[in-house]
């Protein structure tokens, strides 16, 4: 395949891409019969196009989110793998702490994960509500305007209300991860709030995201990733991040177990 010309060649990667969401150099390499030179400098171009975006051994999807999903469709998808996730973020929590964490289905199981420990989670999550009624943990709502898309609150009561706070611990549910466009969201004001606990965090900031999330840009950057200390993610995480990616920005790598969930 070596006589391949370098559009079709292209064209090809990112057919792969639409299937598998993740390549590798080395396969690349291999399936085509050149060199791993040749085949970063297709991956480059691809990604100037803004077809993808690389990783420390290949490239990942680019996948763009425009609109955001209702709350209630949010709860329905990858429901194990945020389990998972929540399940072995709470066992980063220790009694004593507290905790910011912001809207989203992920950051609800945390949430549900939590409620027997001794601590002050202080959330603009309304769903979590509904969980606090009879719990060891002290539950602090923010106000703010409602919105009913995230059952989230945000807007200027929100932002007041966190800049009184410093919290030791951050649980942060996104949209978008990508190491080069950072933690993104399709709504400004729930990217503000967001912003702003990280801003408000003294100790560790945790972002929760289950792997169909990683490659993927939306419209409103929260932070950098070197703003962040650990990513938790499902199984699926290894296929598009390498720890030793994420260690170079100061970020640890956690990977959700099925079996210790089980």
């Amino acid at each position: 395949m070596g006589s391949i010309i370098p559009a079709d060649r292209q064209q090809r990667i990112i057919d792969l891409l639409q299937k598998r969401g993740v390549v590798r150099v080395q396969d690349l390499s291999d399936m085509f019969n050149v060199s791993f030179l040749t085949i970063r400098r297709d991956l480059d171009a691809l990604e100037q196009q803004g077809l993808l975006e690389r990783s420390h051994g290949g490239a990942v999807l680019r996948q763009n989110m425009p609109q955001e999903p209702l709350f209630s469709q949010k709860m329905q998808r990858f429901r194990a793998q945020k389990s998972q996730i929540a399940h072995l973020t709470a066992q980063m929590i220790d009694d004593g702490d507290m905790v910011l964490i912001n809207s989203g289905s992920t950051t609800l199981e945390v949430i549900r994960e939590l409620l027997d420990k001794q601590i002050t989670i202080i959330t603009n999550n309304i769903a979590a509500a509904h969980l606090a009624e009879d719990c060891a943990c002290e539950v602090i709502m923010l106000g703010g305007k409602y919105r009913s898309q995230s059952q989230s609150v945000a807007g200027d009561f929100a932002l007041q209300s966190l800049s009184q706070v410093y919290a030791n611990k951050a649980v942060i549910g996104v949209d978008g991860f990508s190491m080069k466009y950072g933690l993104t969201t399709p709504i400004m004001q729930e990217a503000e709030v967001t912003r702003t606990m990280i801003e408000r965090t003294l100790g560790k900031v945790i972002v929760v995201a289950d792997s169909k999330k990683i490659g993927v840009v939306s419209n409103f950057k929260t932070v950098s990733v070197d703003q962040i200390d650990c990513l938790v993610t499902d199984q699926g995480g290894k296929d598009f991040l390498e720890d030793g990616e994420l260690e170079k920005s100061g970020i640890s790598l956690e990977i959700a177990d099925e079996a210790e969930r089980a």
